[in-house]
This record gives structure tokens, sequence and C-alpha cells, in this order.
């Protein structure tokens, strides 16, 4: 998870706005304030910005294509994916109700059920028992969403409660 006013949080925020045209790598060092407000941050200098560009690159976040002599900077879906989620979980307050998450997936599908872990802990979620999983933010709809997309549907229930 990305961790909020790091240099790398605020240059995914600034290309979140230029989604489909990218941004000149350049252009953002020059005047970052015109593509996102850096709070602290006024001077950027090229060796920390490439450092997190290529760290951004390997993780998967960034592509870096050539327009000439100039290098964009563009989103990849991946990061794209891990902005909604950052927005979704900070925008929203606790209603009240609590989601709980109960699989039981088999050992031959073991990756699949460390991928179902590992989402429910980036959502915030704290686990009861290995196979239990509570939490307090909204995010039932992007549960379903990703268990269809993995197919474990039949192994995996989701739960909205008002007290537990």
């Amino acid at each position: 998870m990305i961790k909020k006013g790091t240099l790398t949080y605020h240059l995914l925020l600034a290309l979140e706005k230029s989604i489909e045209s990218g941004t000149p790598l350049l252009d953002f060092l020059a005047s970052p304030r015109t593509f996102v407000w850096t709070g602290y941050r006024t001077n950027l200098n090229y060796s920390n910005l490439y450092k997190t560009v290529r760290q951004l690159r390997i993780k998967g976040y960034l592509e870096t294509p050539r327009e000439g002599r100039k290098i964009l900077l563009k989103l990849t879906n991946k990061a794209k994916e891990e902005l909604i989620l950052k927005k979704l979980l900070e925008g929203k307050s606790w209603d009240g109700k609590w989601r709980i998450v109960i699989f039981d997936i088999p050992e031959k599908h073991r990756k699949v059920r460390n991928s179902l872990r590992s989402k429910l802990r980036d959502w915030q979620f704290e686990q009861w028992q290995k196979s239990v999983w509570v939490g307090k933010k909204d995010v039932s709809a992007e549960i379903k969403k990703f268990i269809n997309y993995l197919n474990i549907s039949q192994w995996v229930q989701v739960f909205v409660a008002d007290k537990i």
C-alpha cells in the first residue's frame, strides 16, 4: 500500500489527473504544483524523482513510453486500481456495519487463498481466525468482484452485519 504524503503518492495522483495523455517527466519535475499540490515538497530534484519513477516501473504502476525525445509517464491498470482503492478507503467514514468474510479454500488453491488474504489486508480487514476476516469499510462490492474474478465464490461468503 502506498503511504500518503510520499513522493510516490503525489506522483501517482498527478498522473491520475492525466490518465490518457500522460505527463512529461521534466514537466512534472519543473512544476509539480501544476499537477498536484505537494504540501511540504517544494524542491524536487531529478535524482529523487528518477528513483521514484524507477521503483514504480518495477512494481508495475507506471509505463514510460517515449515521444521523440520526451519521456512520458502513464499509469498502468494496477496503479489505477490502487488509487481507486486508496480513495475508497480514505473517503468514507464507518457506517456502523461490519463486513465479515469467511472462506474455506482448498489447499491445492493456496496461491488464490493467499491472494485473497493479501487483498483483505489492503482493504483494512482484521483477521479473527485463519479464514475469518472482519472490516469496517464498505468494500463489499469490490470484494465480490474480486471473488468472481478469481472464480472462488463457492468457497467464500461475505456478510454485512449491524452487530457482531
